[in-house]
């Protein structure tokens, strides 16, 4: 009795210690929490090594200026009201691009992954889009259309539409078949396939290609805008450069860059409430 005993009191212990042990070692295998602004600690480092080598005469002040020297010219172009036209016309230029490859993008994406007829018709083509160089596109593109807005506009468009696609399709392509016999067994309709099963598989893709899509809009828009252009933020660079002025390059590229982070944080940020459901390391 006195060794039932023994046996009985000294378990708990082992168990009690082991328990919590294992729990640490799962915790240890995740990231850990996200930290406030955690996306801004990397463009903050960088802009202080680049005051401090400024500050320390490390940097030429006339191939990069100082960032209260860039800080300084923007507000003077801001108050002469250049950079605000520039800002909105390259925001106009980009939305319609956007808005036109985001669509393309979609539409083909769902007629490619759900049909053996449409992926045959649109994918190869599709991917020999995407080796060719976009850019490369420009000469032909201005003999069709001009050297007006509907190039520039359709070359953003392009950049746009091939990443969404292509991980769109791509998702599209991973949903596992098991869900597509489920959706037969319990007698879904086309519409409630696409809409219970389809959708929510794609989804993650397409928040990779929109990200993707988002940048490239802008990416674009530094070579378009200095063809024949008379306003916008890659005509003021390319004026800047012309005459030497490195600080206007600098403030175009901080506007730039500054866009480019904000729009993808909000696609991040829409595409956390989307697919809150889902469980994955960065939730």
């Amino acid at each position: 009795m006195s060794a039932v005993t023994t046996t009985t009191t000294a378990a708990p212990p082992v168990v009690g210690t082991d328990g919590p042990r294992v729990r640490r070692r799962r915790r240890g295998l995740y990231p850990g929490r996200s930290l406030p602004a955690g996306r801004l600690i990397g463009p903050a480092l960088f802009v202080a090594v680049w005051a401090v080598a400024s500050a320390a005469g490390q940097l030429d002040p006339g191939a990069i200026p100082a960032p209260w020297t860039v800080l300084r010219t923007a507000g003077r172009l801001w108050t002469a009201g250049t950079l605000p036209t520039d800002i909105l016309t390259s925001l106009e230029r980009a939305a319609y691009g956007f808005a036109i490859g985001l669509a393309a993008g979609v539409l083909l994406a769902l007629a490619s992954g759900l049909s053996r007829v449409g992926e045959a018709l649109i994918d190869g083509t599709v991917q020999l889009n995407r080796a060719i160089p976009t850019l490369g596109l420009i000469p032909l593109f201005i003999l069709w259309l001009g050297i007006g807005e509907a190039f520039k506009i359709a070359i953003i468009a392009i950049v746009v539409y091939i990443p969404i696609y292509l991980n769109t399709h791509a998702a599209l392509s991973g949903i596992d078949s098991r869900f597509v016999e489920l959706a037969e067994v319990q007698g879904l309709s086309r519409f409630q396939f696409i809409r219970q099963i389809v959708i929510p598989g794609a989804l993650p893709g397409f928040f990779v290609g929109l990200r993707l899509g988002v940048t490239g809009s802008w990416l674009g828009l530094v070579v378009l805008e200095q063809i024949n252009a008379t306003s916008g933020l890659g005509y003021m660079m390319f004026q800047a450069q012309n005459y030497g002025q490195s600080d206007v390059i600098l403030v175009g590229l901080l506007v730039y860059g500054v866009f480019g982070l904000f729009s993808d944080s909000a696609v991040r940020l829409i595409e956390r409430r989307v697919l809150s459901w889902r469980r994955t390391l960065s939730s």
